[in-house]
């Protein structure tokens, strides 16, 4: 499969927080990132799996690089330790930091407004996925 077949990665929304964390993936701060199981079962999709590649976009969709996964874990919210959260690259140095950001985000409008579900709410018991990627910068 050429670049040009690949499935576009888009992080969080457009706007800051995409910016943000493009920013910190071109910069090889952000190693790590993490969605919800219910994400993909809403999209009818697969999970991400080891080898897999993507192209990232930032807030305007413009291709910035590839993306290609390198190790994938499933696990409840409550077992996301410190290394993932680092890994994310966006300044976390307690899993409590990381946890606060990740809810507000799951629990924002815009997500909620994703889901399709106004009262939307994650739990020490919902599933995440823990993704690992290298990334090649755009040219």
């Amino acid at each position: 499969m050429s670049d040009a077949d690949l499935p576009i990665s888009e992080y969080a929304f457009p706007g800051p927080l995409r910016d943000q964390l493009v920013a910190a993936i071109i910069a090889g701060e952000k190693t790590a990132t993490t969605s919800l199981v219910v994400e993909y079962e809403l999209a009818g999709e697969a999970l991400p799996a080891v080898g897999d590649r993507a192209v990232v976009v930032d807030s305007a969709g413009e291709p910035v690089g590839i993306e290609e996964i390198v190790a994938v874990d499933v696990r409840p919210l409550a077992e996301v330790d410190l290394a993932h959260a680092i890994d994310e690259g966006e300044g976390f140095t307690t899993v409590a930091q990381w946890r606060e950001a990740h809810e507000q985000y799951w629990q924002g409008p815009e997500f909620r407004a994703y889901m399709e579900d106004p009262g939307f709410r994650v739990d020490d018991n919902t599933q995440a996925v823990l993704v690992r990627f290298r990334f090649t910068p755009q040219g």
